[in-house]
């Protein structure tokens, strides 16, 4: 009787703790919510005219075929009354089973046993499932749709889809309930401490923390290659890497990582470092490391990190190694801007890249893939409108649109562990780098998707950068393209048809497996996603795969080969500088760590 008497006491402790914790974290919650900056409603979806195009041409279907409309309708309203019984059914009678299975494929969302069975779970799982399918189909219905409106019309509805996931609620989330109940509801106020930190944290504005942030330090657990930084200017630092053989090829490596992100995804452990690696294999390996721009980078363009970019550390590196010329990397937008600056070199009839190297590059945007449904002009005007308002264009609204192409992997699954099951977000390097985002200079967030993703001017027609009106087939050196089979960013196909209409002589194409991320940092060690390789690029995309010849791991080596063919021969290993670069910071260096503002 006495330990009863104790436990409850306890009981009414910690009771008595949560409800006090409780009420200072509504105060927080309240007080985070009215920092809150409303956001531009061209930002938060797509403009009317596309729910307009979709009413009317659900309606005309309706008027041409109304017998294919009241079908559905009719499937749907019969399935529901059906399912409804069932449910009702199994729950007057104290069934332990739910209602019959629809055939579909696994969804990882239902893995809980509870909602099969579970009456009331199943029966909730079941009706969306119905719900989803409705929408589905209701959206297929639709007719007198271009191919971007009916994508977009489809994307969109998938994400109120999505949205009103049952997994999505604690009333109809039993992963959720059953914590709720292990811990005696502590879950539920550790899942509010959550959310309110996370509002905290970006004034007001909800982006869910994915990585536990305090795990990892740049330059301490993370990025510690050694090295130097050898330059700096008001556009980025040069970060020079220690030498780990005796003997280097003669001809340096530049990468140039994309500024929306940190440069450090080449860099994030030892044991999967392409950095550390390329280093490995003797190297001189020099990486640009962008700045976080603010408000006073509103005009700069893609010309300027051309000008200031590209070139400067193109004639610094030569400079510090004494040598004509360097091998380029560019991953993504960077790879999409060292191609226009090759091309800007040839109308120079200048020669200081011997080749490139392209890693998931688009040069080709007539097939935009899943960044397609923001790129219509209601998205672009509102993104426009807030670049130059702000002078820039924050990193919120990238690593939103990013999370939204994988929302129930990036926003609603993290959310639902977070906020409903109070967990800590786990201590991952990739998705800690994913939420170390970047902003963009407003001039060149709008330069970048007014005249490359929606006009496509590289290949149609010619972009004007730096004075001259550059095409794609001004890009003469030596190519190396490594695309990726499932990347939802720069799709394989895209990036293929781009390499295929550059006018080198040379063309190297290799299609590594995954996606934008796990496809290029691939170590060899992993033995893990293999890749394809075909000796001619003049075909079209499916007849190149269907060709090209698989082999299993990485295809770091086969790069090798390729790159050390064009890296001259080997000479004693370089010290990081010179006397005209003297040693600034140690890697990697200061600009990687200014945090974003705003």
């Amino acid at each position: 009787m006495t330990t009863h008497d104790g436990d409850t006491g306890t009981e009414l402790v910690r009771l008595n703790e949560n409800i006090s914790k409780i009420e200072e974290l509504s105060k927080r919650l309240v007080t985070a919510l009215s920092h809150y900056k409303a956001v531009n409603p061209a930002l938060q979806g797509p403009g009317q005219d596309l729910y307009m195009k979709a009413a009317v041409g659900y309606w005309a279907e309706w008027v041409q075929n109304p017998t294919k409309i009241l079908e559905h309708q009719v499937e749907y309203w019969g399935k529901s009354l059906q399912h409804y019984m069932e449910a009702q059914q199994a729950l007057t009678q104290g069934l332990t089973g739910g209602t019959e299975e629809v055939e579909r494929p696994k969804d990882k969302r239902f893995a809980n046993p509870m909602w099969q069975s579970h009456p009331y779970f199943n029966y909730v799982k079941q009706q969306y499932l119905l719900n989803s399918e409705a929408i589905s189909k209701a959206v297929d219905d639709v007719v007198d749709l271009d191919d971007v409106d009916r994508k977009r019309l489809r994307y969109f509805s998938q994400q109120i889809v999505d949205l009103m996931a049952p997994t999505n609620f604690l009333a109809t989330n039993p992963d959720a309930l059953e914590r709720a109940v292990e811990t005696e509801g502590q879950s539920l106020v550790d899942g509010l401490e959550n959310l309110v930190r996370d509002l905290e944290a970006n004034d007001g504005r909800l982006l869910v923390t994915l990585a536990d942030e305090k795990a990892f330090e740049v330059g301490g657990n993370i990025a510690t290659s050694p090295g130097k930084v050898v330059f700096r200017n008001h556009m980025f630092e040069l970060v020079q890497y220690s030498p780990t053989t005796d003997t280097v090829h003669e001809i340096p490596l530049l990468i140039f990582p994309p500024w929306i992100n940190r440069f450090y995804i080449l860099d994030l452990k030892e044991k999967n470092s392409m950095i550390k690696w390329a280093v490995d294999q003797g190297y001189t390996v020099f990486v640009v490391s962008w700045i976080n721009p603010d408000a006073s980078y509103r005009d700069v363009k893609l010309d300027d990190y051309i000008t200031d970019g590209y070139l400067t550390a193109i004639n610094e590196v030569r400079d510090i190694c004494n040598v004509k010329q360097v091998n380029a990397v560019g991953y993504c937008i960077a790879g999409t801007t060292l191609s226009l600056t090759m091309a800007l070199l040839k109308k120079r009839g200048e020669t200081p890249i011997k080749s490139a190297t392209l890693f998931t590059t688009l040069t080709d945007f007539s097939d935009q893939g899943e960044f397609t449904v923001f790129l219509g002009d209601d998205f672009v005007d509102g993104i426009e409108e807030e670049a130059m308002a702000e002078g820039y264009l924050n990193s919120f609204f990238m690593s939103r649109t990013f999370s939204f192409l994988r929302s129930n992997d990036l926003i609603y699954g993290p959310a639902i562990n977070r906020y409903m099951k109070g967990e800590a977000p786990p201590a991952f390097d990739l998705l800690f780098w994913n939420g170390d985002s970047t902003n963009l200079p407003g001039a060149m967030a709008i330069q970048y998707l007014r005249d490359l993703c929606q006009k496509n001017k590289f290949v149609d027609g010619g972009m004007e950068v730096c004075g001259e009106v550059l095409n794609i087939k001004d890009v003469t050196v030596p190519i190396c393209a490594v695309a990726c089979e499932t990347d939802h960013i720069a799709a394989w196909k895209a990036s293929f048809n781009g390499v295929r209409k550059m006018g080198s002589r040379s063309k190297t194409f290799i299609l590594s497996q995954s996606g934008h991320i796990a496809g290029i940092v691939n170590p060899p060690s992993k033995g893990k996603y293999g890749h394809y390789t075909h000796s001619k690029i003049a075909m079209e995309p499916d007849d190149w795969r269907a060709e090209a010849e698989f082999t299993p791991g990485s295809w770091w080596p086969r790069w090798d080969e390729w790159l050390a063919n064009r890296s001259g021969k080997q000479i004693p290993a370089r010290e990081e500088g010179d006397s005209n670069h003297p040693v600034l910071a140690d890697a990697p260096g200061t600009y990687v760590t200014m945090q974003s503002t705003g």
